[in-house]
């Protein structure tokens, strides 16, 4: 006789030894909250095919290659450039003389910089008159490397001795070739290093000077100190008169320059001494003095759309953020030199009732570059602009033709 415990265990039994006939073994959940004993059945061993073996071999090498350039590339991130000059300072324009400068222009200049560590010079390209100079122990000092400016002194070169025209496309390796004009907006360095290989460093450095480089821009300005102008290429290694063309590597070009080869070219041809007067005496008798004229009418035409192509979308088009009413052109420039970074823009506004030269001279780290003196330029003509100073009353002459040098000698 069976009690009820003992035939429980019985049924229990009987159950357990019965086939599992038509179960499915496609899942099962076990519910149990006892941990699962291991089973002793051996596992189902995977061979791959030898196709796939060698797609996965393929596979892990590139991972390792992928690993390794990245961490390459994490080691290269790690030795950036280091910069050991602020992009910012205070009180820069202390010390100024400023009575014989424009207010409106002064003003809208000292408002343009901010606390940017750098110059802004302004210069009335038909006389030479420097119209305002913010900072002007920097604007008067020994100068820095141009850095891409130096490609308008390479690409009057060119124009001159017949190189190319501003349609001209220059091979630059592979299929890639480029025009004056785009290698001027875009400021690219292998156009003007091919350019500079070509002209060779006799010429590049002729016409260089004959812009003013390597020489005083001003007319008896106290303080101005001179730039310089290697006699000689500087050496292969370090990439000679290509890098010369391309980054101005081994000149060293002062802000007033840099105006006074802007001015000629937005005069015509006629290369003025700077002059900065500091009385309202001297701006009532002031009168131009030529330092000679440059033979590039004929190809400042070829120049300037390359010019206006940096503005309207190249290098300087962040100008256009602050800026619109009037055709600007210029050319923009970074590089830097011994822990510190340069950031240029020389341009002009050519309007209807005359021209002014701005000149944008920046030094510091990492937020400084050409792009930022383009914006600088930009909100310098919004300024001027929003003060009147592009009307008809101003009285400038149109153009250089109009003005009565007095000499030509300083």
């Amino acid at each position: 006789m069976f009690t009820g415990k003992s035939l429980i265990r019985l049924l229990l039994a009987l159950i357990i030894s019965l086939p599992l006939v038509g179960m499915s073994w496609a899942a099962h959940i076990n519910t149990s909250t006892h941990p699962q004993t291991k089973s002793k059945t051996p596992a189902r061993k995977i061979s791959e095919s030898q196709r796939t073996r060698r797609r996965l071999h393929h596979l892990a090498r590139s991972r390792s290659a992928t690993l390794t350039h990245a961490s390459a590339s994490m080691r290269r991130h790690r030795y950036y450039e280091r910069f050991h000059m602020s992009s910012f300072a205070e009180d820069i324009a202390s010390g100024d003389l400023t009575a014989g400068e424009d207010p409106v222009v002064r003003q809208a200049a000292i408002d343009a910089l901010g606390n940017m560590n750098g110059t802004v010079v302004a210069i009335e390209p038909t006389s030479g008159r420097v119209l305002a100079m913010v900072n002007q122990k920097l604007a008067l000092s020994s100068g820095a490397q141009p850095c891409s400016t130096i490609k308008l002194s390479v690409a009057l070169a060119a124009l001159s001795e017949g190189l190319v025209s501003k349609e001209t496309e220059v091979a630059l390796g592979g299929r890639s070739r480029m025009n004056l004009t785009t290698a001027l907006a875009h400021s690219n360095n292998a156009y003007f290093e091919a350019l500079g290989r070509k002209l060779g460093f006799e010429k590049v450095a002729y016409y260089a000077h004959e812009y003013g480089l390597g020489e005083l821009a001003g007319y008896d300005i106290p303080g101005e100190e001179l730039g310089s102008y290697p006699d000689e290429a500087i050496p292969e290694k370090l990439g000679g008169v290509g890098k010369m063309c391309s980054f101005g590597e081994g000149v060293s070009m002062t802000p007033l320059q840099l105006g006074a080869m802007v001015s000629a070219i937005a005069n015509g041809g006629t290369l003025y001494y700077l002059q900065h007067p500091t009385t309202p005496d001297e701006v009532a008798g002031f009168q131009p003095r030529v330092k000679r004229q440059l033979d590039i009418a004929p190809l400042i035409p070829e120049l300037s759309d390359g010019m206006a192509g940096a503005v309207q979308y190249g290098t300087a088009r962040s100008l256009r953020v602050n800026f619109n009413e009037e055709e600007i052109l210029g050319k923009t420039g970074t590089c830097s030199h011994d822990g510190t970074r340069f950031g240029w823009f020389a341009s002009y506004a050519n309007t209807s009732v005359g021209r002014v030269v701005v000149v944008v001279f920046l030094q510091g780290g990492r937020p400084t570059f050409g792009p930022k003196a383009a914006e600088i330029a930009g909100r310098m003509y919004r300024n001027m602009y929003d003060h009147n100073f592009f009307i008809a009353t101003h009285g400038w002459p149109a153009d250089a033709a109009a003005v009565k040098p007095v000499s030509t000698t300083p």
